[in-house]
């Protein structure tokens, strides 16, 4: 499993994006809370799951999650047709996060990654 990716992509609303930012981890979306783990995506995942479970809302953030801080904590399940997704079962604390920025698409619509200052 060493070809995995190393970075890991969060989408979080305005308002969770905020709590992130103001106390420094983040628990989970309310499906993430139901599901006992939070949900990420792979960079090649992410614009699908944009378009899947946050169509239409606006105020979104994207997260680069830094994977190997935490360790143990992130798990690789199938999920969407198979695919291993990584699931984080711990709270997101800052210090994991790489980049963060407003969800932005390019000329093909395609999601944005954000990119570290």
């Amino acid at each position: 499993m060493s070809d995995l990716p190393f970075v890991a992509y969060k989408v979080l609303t305005g308002p969770e994006m905020a709590v992130l930012e103001a106390d420094g981890v983040f628990a989970g979306a309310p499906i993430d809370l139901a599901d006992g783990y939070i949900h990420l995506s792979v960079a090649e995942q992410l614009t699908e799951t944009v378009d899947k479970h946050f169509a239409g809302q606006t105020d979104l953030h994207v997260a680069a999650v830094d994977l190997m801080i935490l360790g143990d904590a992130v798990k690789w399940e199938a999920s969407r047709g198979g695919r291993l997704f990584p699931h984080l079962y711990a709270a997101l604390p800052l210090n994991a996060v790489l980049a963060y920025g407003p969800l932005e698409r390019d000329a093909d619509w395609a999601v944005r990654l954000p990119i570290a200052g």
